[in-house]
């Protein structure tokens, strides 16, 4: 008896759907760390669930690393699937690439509907919002940490005020001990002189 194929289509029942979510990202997930493994490769996944919740995965290299490689091959990739006229615009205003989009969609106008529009504009949003709650999340991040180091660098302050004042202290005891045994030794001289008669 073997499965039934199921038919690739938005799941109506939310809590099918939910589980069918969970039950396929621990999936995915296992498959990318199959891969990683087998293949000595570096492997990063992003999932934004319906309800905007980020998951993620990496291999060996530290996500934000992969994701740094990836940015830079995907520029470079950018950057050289342009025209030679397009090309010097990488260096334009954000007027004159908006102007570029404008006319690459006017272009293709009969290729570009209104729902892919509005798709893009949902993934650019959500591609917004997960940038900005990382931004976020690595800037308290560095707070945390230079208040942490803040807080370090205070108590080697007062560590070493606190040894400095017993220096201070030491030294004018030494100082002061230096002082009476000079008394004495003079003293002594004054006694071990011989007498006239």
């Amino acid at each position: 008896m073997g499965r039934k194929k199921l038919e690739i289509k938005r799941i109506e029942n939310k809590s099918s759907r939910q589980v069918t979510f969970s039950k396929r990202r621990n999936g995915l997930i296992e498959k990318a760390r199959q891969l990683s493994v087998l293949c000595d490769a570096s492997v990063a996944l992003l999932v934004v669930s319906a309800s905007g919740k980020l998951y993620n995965f990496s291999s060996g290299d530290n996500l934000v690393k992969i994701l740094d490689r990836y940015g830079k091959q995907h520029a470079a990739d950018d950057l050289k699937a342009l025209d030679p006229q397009s090309e010097t615009l990488k260096y334009g205003s954000h007027h004159e690439l908006l102007e570029l989009v404008e006319s690459k969609l006017v272009e293709s106008n009969s290729d570009v509907s209104v729902d892919s529009l509005v798709q893009l504009e949902d993934h650019l949003e959500t591609a917004l919002s997960v940038t900005r709650a990382r931004k976020t999340e690595l800037m308290l991040k560095l707070v945390d940490s230079l208040k942490e180091k803040e807080k370090l660098l205070k108590e080697e302050n007062q560590g070493l005020a606190s040894q400095m004042e017993k220096n201070n202290l030491a030294g004018a005891e030494a100082d002061k001990t230096e002082m009476s045994l000079g008394i004495i030794s003079d003293i002594n001289r004054l006694v071990t002189l011989p007498l006239l008669y």
